[in-house]
């Protein structure tokens, strides 16, 4: 009897422990398996932890649910997708996945809570996980010209991911994402994570509102192009200063034939002056020679008028 009301007591205990398994399994697939909060994902910003709960366009997303907030904001997920995302999710509901519980997400509005990022700059997406998987995660933005108040559709989103990972490591409760944004994009966009597992059957899908900050660039770049536009008056600046020198040293020629005189270079330390006193003086010794020629001319031709008077 006592073995039988130990078996009895044992099944019981058993049978309220069932229940309790159970439950704890059912809550661990429902709390499952992550969301991007940086930058911020619609479903991590308007949950129950988002700090952009209170934005209006969180309250008017919960609305949309019928009052109903995103408690499961890691659970954005669609089963068996196997890369048909297109037959899966249809246009214009890419934030809610398609599922009903998520639908206030894919109201089309520009005040969504949104991170500024730098246009060509690098990037990391931080995905927090819950519950970790294997799997791929592509990173994905709208083209140039993406319009914000419209739904979003496929075929607003780039046609090749700007980033890829697969099986990133989990540090710190959540994978991140490295690649650089493209070049060229501006004004608000929605930045769209796809993350599919290998360890499992599901799909899951997000949106993130950006800014990207591009502007600044081509504002710069005309820059240089107006100073080198300016350049070209320079050129005369240069073509005048080896013309003008060369006539001045031909003017300046004449100079260096002065020391055909020498009156200079004769004794060392006498002053010009003296030069200019001696060839006074050469002259006066010329006229010195001619005048004792002259009288040596006149004394020889009376010395013969005399002779030839006499005769021999």
């Amino acid at each position: 009897m006592t073995a039988h009301r130990t078996a009895v007591a044992a099944a019981t205990a058993l049978i309220g422990v069932v229940p309790l398994v159970l439950s704890t399994v059912a809550a661990g697939a429902a709390h499952a398996h992550g969301a991007p909060t940086d930058p911020v994902s619609r479903v991590a910003g308007c949950g129950p932890e988002g700090a952009q709960r209170a934005s209006a366009a969180c309250r008017a997303a919960v609305a949309a649910n019928g009052g109903s907030a995103f408690d499961e904001w890691d659970n954005l997920r669609v089963a068996d997708v196997r890369g048909r995302d297109r037959a899966f999710v249809p246009d214009g509901q890419l934030c809610s996945a398609g599922l009903d519980a998520y639908r206030g997400l894919d109201i089309a509005r520009t005040d969504w809570p949104a991170t500024a990022l730098k246009s060509g700059a690098g990037f990391t997406l931080t995905y927090r996980s819950t519950i970790p998987h294997k799997g791929t995660f592509s990173l994905y933005l709208t083209k140039e010209g993406h319009d914000p108040a419209a739904p979003l559709r496929w075929d607003d989103l780039a046609d090749k991911p700007f980033a890829t990972a697969t099986d990133p490591e989990l540090a710190d409760g959540a994978y991140r994402i490295t690649g650089r944004l493209p070049a060229g994009l501006t004004g608000r966009h929605v930045l769209y994570t796809v993350w599919r597992n290998s360890d499992t059957p599901d799909t899951y899908y997000s949106c993130s509102d950006v800014v990207l900050e591009g502007a600044a660039k081509p504002d710069t770049e005309p820059v240089p192009e107006k100073q080198g536009a300016e350049k070209p008056p320079a050129p005369p600046v240069p073509a005048k200063s080896p013309a003008q020198p060369v006539p001045e040293q031909q003017s300046a020629q004449p100079v260096p034939e002065q020391p055909a005189a020498q009156p200079v270079a004769e004794p060392a330390g006498q002053p010009a002056a003296a030069s200019a006193d001696r060839g006074d003086d050469r002259q006066m010794v010329l006229a010195g020679g001619a005048a004792a020629v002259l009288a040596l001319l006149g004394v020889g031709t009376s010395a013969l008028i005399r002779r030839r008077r006499t005769g021999p």
